[in-house]
């Protein structure tokens, strides 16, 4: 029998931290399209689990940074993308700094002795490409991108997302702690009593979910004589990754922790031509998509409601939809150990 982890992970402050430091600093974390990464100068600026990051067009390839001055940590780029010259610029005393981020110009600082700008470029990080999607790591990860998502890469063999237009964000804000919302998504155990919509669409009593190497994979046969929104395959990389196949398009799906007791789920679309074209048609893959996220909000809600209550201590995971979830408490407790 497989116990779930204890009540206390989702509401522990230093437990939270743990998870910052070991799970979301030492992990390949998305965090846009190289189609923003075009030009020279053009950046993609996000925060992850409270630490803020940067990927930039260096001229020659791409360089990722902490969206830190090292000066006193004030704030370099502000938007979530955009284009800068050949110089990033500290938004408080006005440091700047090269595109590869060497300290260029403390400006105005005067001279101090043994002050060597040397010293003083941007904190880097690791950055790398998937099938046009752009990844950084803060720490050195235990595996290279490219072996994190060897299973999906193997599960898609033949699918190319070359053609598929970018068609928008959304952002989506649950008062549940991170974890709550993943483990939910790591299981269609509850699809027939939350989801009835898509119920409507997949079988699921044939739903089944399957862990291979950090990726844990979701199948449904779809039901005979309905028009379907989703391709009846899901893929959610650890630690916070949902990759949402539809049959027209893929959208993915960030879920990440905005303090202990919040999370704010970031969704990028992607689709056919045609669809991103059609108001319609890319009007009926949303509105699923919508339904679907604010049914998961409702249950994480009152989940985290419940668990701060203090009557739920732990409970048991079912060995025949629960593997996924299985896998992650256990990837947790490794961060928290």
């Amino acid at each position: 029998m497989t116990r779930t982890l204890p009540a206390n992970v989702y509401t522990d402050p230093l437990l939270y931290e743990r998870e910052r430091q070991e799970i979301f600093a030492r992990t390949w974390q998305y965090v846009g399209h190289v189609g923003d990464l075009i030009a020279e100068g053009s950046y993609i600026a996000c925060e992850i689990a409270g630490f803020p990051v940067a990927v930039v067009n260096k001229g020659d390839g791409l360089a990722a940074f902490h969206n830190v001055c090292r000066h006193r940590a004030g704030r370099l780029l502000r938007e979530e993308r955009g284009q800068c010259e050949k110089a990033l610029e500290c938004t408080y005393h006005g440091w700047t700094y090269a595109l590869d981020g060497r300290l260029r110009n403390a400006r105005d600082f005067g001279p101090l002795e043994g002050f060597d700008p040397r010293d003083f470029a941007l904190f880097p990080l690791k950055v790398a490409t998937w099938r046009g999607f752009v990844f950084i790591a803060m720490k050195d990860p235990a595996l290279s991108l490219a072996e994190t998502l060897a299973p999906l890469d193997a599960r898609l063999e033949g699918r190319s997302f070359d053609a598929l237009m970018p068609s928008g964000r959304l952002r989506h804000q649950i008062a549940c702690n991170w974890k709550l919302y993943v483990e939910n998504y790591l299981e269609g155990y509850h699809i027939p009593n939350v989801h009835p919509a898509l119920a409507a669409e997949v079988d699921a009593a044939a739903y089944r979910v399957r862990m291979e190497g950090q990726v844990c994979f979701h199948e449904a046969p779809l039901r005979h004589g309905v028009r379907p929104v989703y391709d009846g395959l899901w893929a959610w990389v650890a630690p916070n990754l949902g990759v949402n196949v539809y049959g027209e398009g893929i959208m993915l799906e960030r879920m990440l922790p905005q303090g202990l007791r919040g999370s704010e789920l970031v969704y990028d679309y992607f689709f056919v031509p045609a669809v991103a074209a059609d108001e319609a048609a890319r009007g009926r893959i949303l509105n699923m998509s919508e339904t679907v996220t604010a049914e998961d909000k409702a249950v994480c809600e009152e989940v985290q409601r419940n668990i701060e209550a203090g009557a739920y201590v732990s409970g048991v995971l079912s060995s025949r939809h629960e593997q996924g979830v299985a896998w992650f408490q256990n990837f947790c407790a490794g961060a928290y150990r």
